[in-house]
């Protein structure tokens, strides 16, 4: 079983990124541009997953991605062993 932790949701985000980034055929600079986070923020991002929210937001916004943040934290919450089904 595997268990989520901070690192791995981070390096599979970074991992998606980069893929998404790739398949729109985009250089690093090239995102920089569209995206108005510097380029050298880009690279740290995509080598290490260091990135203010606001540059991820403007990065996942330039890849036509900003609306998967809108799902962040609306799961329910599971606060009572009843109220789980599984």
């Amino acid at each position: 079983m595997n268990a989520l932790t901070e690192e791995s949701v981070l390096n599979n985000m970074v991992a998606r990124v980069k893929k998404k980034r790739k398949a729109m055929k985009i250089s690093q600079k090239a995102l920089a541009e569209q995206s108005g986070v510097s380029y050298a923020s880009i690279r740290r991002f995509e080598s290490t997953g260091e990135i203010s929210l606001v540059s991820l937001l403007k990065i996942a916004h330039a890849l036509h991605c900003l609306k998967d943040f809108e799902e962040l934290f609306k799961g329910s919450s599971i606060t009572n062993l009843k109220d789980f089904e599984g």
